[in-house]
């Protein structure tokens, strides 16, 4: 019978579907036809898998009609990934492999005129579906093979050509076949200097005694956090040293995070899974694309689904773009984000600590305190510098710290005591312990990913601790999105300090520290043991 079968996989963000190519070759007009919604790359696939079959020593039906469909046919289908299961179901419709044989595993990768397999980027989320969908067996280029291997439980085949992937169909030796040049990395700077911020020590940073607090009940809960204070005070020293306060990534975490980067294409061959919380720390200049991701063709993650389980850095917040800075509002409420195309709309993970860094002002010279003003900037210009980091997008935010520079009297206490990143990180790796147990069995991990209906539901804060709360929402100091922020904020305060449950004094922590308003001394001494 001239038809065959094989299985390879579409990718909708991090989504996979399983993609049945079906090949049929017979009597008519003499055509090669490919249907089921190809892009313009993947219907150049046709004359790639025909020059590859015959340049490997195969025959191509030139003289039949090869009819192939992508089904299922509504989807759209993008890449070039599947020239290698489409080349052996035309293989299979001819009889030059056994048909029989090609339902149980999935083929992925683009073929080169001579018949090499060449990387694709994706691999590791395609496998990912395949074996949430039952399928155990999966063929890759070989330069990708480590990547597959990482879901548990396939059995990945890396090779080198369709000649390899033929013969190993047909159950006869494997051929030798010259290595296929792997495909170019788009892995930015940026997170090839992720690795620097692991070495940053908290010890090495002068007071800061409250917004120390703040960013461990960051690191803690997965809260996003506003720092703001005139330029030198130390905003962006404390917000790079936030990833070594984090634990290294559950397995689960570390695939999420992994899929991401190899559908951006930003794993080298041989790359093992991402184990530690990514940093980015794009430029004020970032178009919106770069940032949440998208592009021409297929939607590409942006760098906030690229720092997936790390931290985000946003320095000099307010020189970011209008556009740039609304876009923001989807990832900060939900944890993921939606790029929406003419034909699709792909949902991309994005649950990162996002910190937000600002100046007072464009010259970041103000300060409050008139003794220290050096501020040259009008107030009209003031006032516009500040509008950017108010209303919704503060509203999603967290915690809020005004820094103020260090006195020289206080740089010089041999008293002072600095804690290292170690000491922090095993107070922030207890209490996320803590919430692993208690949201067990749960969707989210994070006292900052719980929706606020079922925090308030199941996890309530005291009578008295909610009475204060009430009160603040009643006086109109705190809105709805607001007292939800200060509830999971509580939850992670007594995570902290081993408390079983919220009550007033871990209430009026978390209004401090969505307020901006002074800690007490009690609170820091807590906290430091």
């Amino acid at each position: 019978m001239p038809f065959a079968t094989t299985r390879t996989l579409a990718l909708s963000g991090a989504v996979g579907h399983v993609i049945d190519v079906q090949a049929d070759v017979s009597a008519g007009q003499v055509a090669t036809v490919l249907v089921g919604r190809p892009d313009s790359s993947l219907s150049e696939s046709r004359d790639r898998c025909r020059m590859a079959i015959i340049n490997s020593g195969m025959e191509w039906p030139s003289s039949r009609r090869t009819t192939i469909l992508l089904s299922p046919a509504d989807l759209p289908k993008r890449g070039t990934h599947y020239d290698l299961a489409i080349a052996v179901a035309v293989l299979g419709a001819t009889g030059a492999v056994p048909a029989a044989t090609l339902g149980e595993v999935v083929l992925i990768g683009e073929l080169t005129l001579a018949g090499g397999l060449r990387s694709v980027p994706g691999v590791l989320p395609m496998v990912m579906a395949a074996s949430q969908r039952g399928f155990r067996h999966v063929v890759v280029p070989e330069p990708q093979a480590h990547e597959a291997s990482m879901v548990p439980g396939m059995n990945v085949l890396g090779l080198r050509s369709l000649a390899q992937v033929v013969a190993e169909l047909r159950d006869e030796p494997v051929p030798e076949a010259p290595p296929v040049a792997a495909m170019s990395s788009t892995r930015l700077l940026s997170w090839r200097g992720a690795g620097r911020m692991e070495e940053l020590d908290l010890a090495d940073l002068v007071g800061m005694e409250e917004t120390r607090y703040a960013v461990e009940v960051a690191a803690a809960g997965g809260h996003h956090l506003l720092l703001s204070g005139p330029k030198g005070c130390g905003k962006t020293s404390i917000a790079e040293r936030i990833p070594g306060l984090l634990p290294d990534l559950t397995r689960e975490e570390a695939l999420e995070l992994t899929a991401v980067h190899s559908l951006a294409g930003a794993l080298e061959p041989g790359d093992d899974l991402l184990t530690r919380p990514p940093f980015a720390a794009p430029h004020h200049d970032a178009s919106t694309t770069s940032l949440v991701g998208g592009g021409s063709g297929t939607v590409r993650p942006g760098e906030i689904s690229r720092a997936h389980c790390g931290v985000l850095l946003l320095d000099e917040f307010p020189l970011f773009r209008a556009d740039v800075i609304n876009a923001l509002r989807q990832p900060l409420e939900s944890g993921d984000i939606s790029v929406a195309r003419a034909e699709e709309s792909v949902v991309l993970p994005a649950r990162s600590i996002v910190v937000l860094a600002a100046n007072p002002c464009p010259c970041g010279d103000f300060h409050a305190e008139a003794s220290l003003d050096r501020c040259k900037c009008r107030e009209v210009q003031r006032r516009d510098y500040r509008r950017k980091v108010t209303g919704p997008i503060t509203d999603r935010i967290d915690i809020t710290r005004h820094l103020r520079g260090v006195t020289p009297t206080k740089s010089r206490d041999p008293l002072a005591v600095r804690e290292s990143t170690a000491t922090v990180r095993a107070r922030v790796t207890a209490a996320r312990e803590r919430q692993a147990e208690r949201y067990d069995g749960e969707e989210w991990r994070l006292n900052g990913h719980v929706p606020g209906p079922v925090l308030a539901a199941r996890w309530p804060l005291t009578p008295a601790a909610t009475d204060l709360v009430d009160d603040q929402l009643w006086k109109g100091r705190l809105t709805r999105r607001g007292l939800t922020r200060v509830q999971r904020l509580a939850w992670t305060v007594a995570d902290l300090a081993g408390v079983e449950r919220p009550g007033t004094a871990e209430a009026d922590v978390a209004l401090r520290l969505r307020s901006g308003a002074p800690l007490l001394a009690a609170t820091l001494r807590r906290a430091a043991g």
